[in-house]
């Protein structure tokens, strides 16, 4: 069996990996739960968005038509949630003066912080390591430009309040 790191999801459906699989990570083999074409706007989806929580799971959704959970109030896509410290920091591709990474927090999936900006623009794919290190908050971002993202640099940034945020890291 696969050894688990961090805390065991007991209503997720596990596969071990393919027999003869040598990479280090495979897609389970009943995705794409939600497949690229459910909107008429995307053209992808990822499930980067979507928590334990409670007995079931709670997600974030941008411009998702039908039920969602919630919708981020701002402007544009790729959010991701990340649970820490008893709260559910939620951080996407938010719009001033040029993409950078809006962050939010909720605890209930009803009511949501908005905290400032972490980056300027052009700043983009915000991820939250899910863990204080040395006290820190962490997070990966990718740095962009006017064009689409025309390279693949990826920074590490650290905080000590999620407000402000420096010590960015090739």
């Amino acid at each position: 069996m696969s050894k688990i790191i961090g805390s065991e999801l007991k209503n997720i459906p596990w596969e071990e990996k393919p027999e003869g699989y040598s990479l280090p990570v495979w897609r389970f083999s009943g995705n794409p739960i939600i497949g690229r074409h459910a909107t008429k706007r995307s053209n992808s989806v990822f499930n980067s968005a979507v928590v334990p929580f409670g007995d079931g799971f709670a997600g974030i959704f941008i411009s998702f038509e039908g039920d969602p959970v919630v919708t981020v109030r701002e402007y544009r896509y790729d959010p991701r949630v990340c649970y820490m410290d008893g709260k559910y920091y939620i951080t996407w591709c938010n719009g001033y003066h040029g993409p950078t990474i809006g962050v939010d927090w909720t605890e209930d999936f009803k009511t949501f912080h908005q905290l400032e900006n972490a980056f300027l623009p052009y700043n983009r794919n915000g991820v939250l390591f899910p863990r204080k290190v040395n006290g820190l908050y962490l997070m990966l971002s990718r740095p962009s430009d006017t064009g689409h993202t025309p390279f693949g640099d990826i920074f590490i940034s650290q905080s000590p309040d999620m407000k402000y945020w420096g010590c960015h890291r090739h």
